[in-house]
């Protein structure tokens, strides 16, 4: 780990991370809760909650795509960051309101469309704010800190529904606080970092410069959607968690369990890919989770779910920000927000099908056949990933 760059890492990177912790903290109280809130309160079959989960971050990536190109051309990325974290906090209430599957259609998507809407120009501004020999440190403790959220909010999601097992809307409510206490630290916090280039902004969108990332990008993106074709949304885990025989109340600490290692995981895996191969790191990453899927596919006791769930942790913490180093390092400046917006767009749009499927193998086949399933794409997504080490070194 190298402390040096931690110490001397830009205010811009450690508001984004507080932001990130902030906002992970409001969503994971409500992520970790839904699919139960979904299936025992509302009555909602697995296949419908495959359905909402992945036409919710569909929409967030392709949100994501056109944010990216935005920030590109306005040479601004600011307003798009506060603005995506304004939308998602504004939705947190109607989970607590909602009486039926179409509200949580709602709730989901419209905190899902803020997330798409800053994304790709919160990525782009991390590349920005910072120089290229600390890239991967800058990544590695922004997904950190957002990961810290991720652990605080089962935790207090655990706190609240340990005396009641079903009282989900209690969770909802108090998930609205920390949302705020983002935009209020993005707002007096955060700086535009110096612009990608001189000039007056430009029209939003220019289809052009999407062929000219180059080859290295291409080949990331198609590894990233072959990659996420089996990658279903993470309820699919946590009802695999209650299917094996873990109670409602125990289930958020599964996720603390996940994020605990992700968080202490993502910075040093973020500054090792700083002096070692990004491409053998993220392969490697990929060959863990596709391990770890079928670890779940096989899981017949509790105590296998709790293992998985500590090493998904481990998967993420060495993959996620090391795939948005490697996109910032192969893309020109004035690109980073459209590169970032397509790999969002290879991520989330294929969440759509890989839930449906998902859910439909859960509910015809077996929970096995959804996780095995999710491995073959994992495998498949690090061949094409491997590619990278035939391309000329400045291609």
């Amino acid at each position: 780990m190298n402390l040096k760059s931690l110490k001397t890492m830009p205010a811009n990177i450690w508001i984004l991370g507080l932001a990130a912790m902030f906002t992970d903290t409001s969503s994971e109280m409500i992520h970790c809760v839904l699919p139960m809130f979904l299936v025992s309160t509302l009555g909602t079959s697995l296949t419908t909650v495959g359905v909402i989960e992945g036409l919710a971050e569909s929409v967030a990536s392709i949100t994501k795509l056109f944010s990216g190109m935005l920030s590109d051309r306005m040479h601004e990325r600011r307003p798009l960051v506060i603005a995506g974290y304004g939308l998602s906090t504004l939705m947190k209430p109607l989970f607590a309101l909602a009486q039926n599957a179409g509200w949580v259609v709602a709730a989901r998507t419209g905190d899902r469309i803020g997330k798409g809407i800053r994304g790709a120009p919160r990525d782009a501004m991390v590349a920005d704010s910072i120089a290229p020999e600390n890239r991967g440190a800058a990544y590695g403790l922004r997904q950190s800190l957002d990961t810290l959220g991720a652990c605080l909010g089962p935790a207090i999601a655990f706190v609240i529904i340990s005396g009641n097992a079903t009282d989900f809307r209690t969770v909802f409510w108090v998930a609205v606080v920390p949302g705020v206490l983002a935009v209020f630290t993005l707002i007096f916090g955060l700086k535009e970092p110096p612009k990608t280039h001189s000039g007056s902004a430009k029209p939003p969108i220019d289809w052009r410069t999407v062929p000219d990332l180059g080859s290295k990008f291409w080949i990331i993106f198609w590894s990233a959607f072959v990659f996420n074709l089996g990658n279903s949304s993470d309820a699919f885990l946590l009802l695999r968690a209650q299917n094996v025989g873990i109670a409602n109340s125990l289930i958020p600490l599964t996720v603390i369990l996940m994020n605990v290692t992700y968080a202490a995981s993502a910075y040093p895996f973020g500054s090792l890919s700083d002096k070692f191969s990004k491409i053998k790191l993220l392969a490697a990453a990929f060959v863990l989770n596709a391990a770890v899927y079928a670890g779940f596919g096989f899981a017949g006791t509790a105590w296998h779910i709790w293992i998985l769930f500590g090493i998904y942790g481990l998967y993420l913490g060495m993959s996620q920000g090391v795939l948005s180093a490697m996109v910032a390092d192969c893309v020109p400046k004035d690109r980073r927000g459209t590169a970032f917006g397509l790999i969002a767009l290879a991520t989330g749009v294929t969440l759509l099908p890989a839930s449906i499927i998902a859910g439909a193998l859960w509910d015809k086949v077996s929970p096995a056949a959804t996780f095995l399933t999710g491995s073959g794409f994992a495998l498949a997504a690090t061949v094409i990933l491997l590619l990278l080490l035939r391309q000329p070194k400045d291609s």
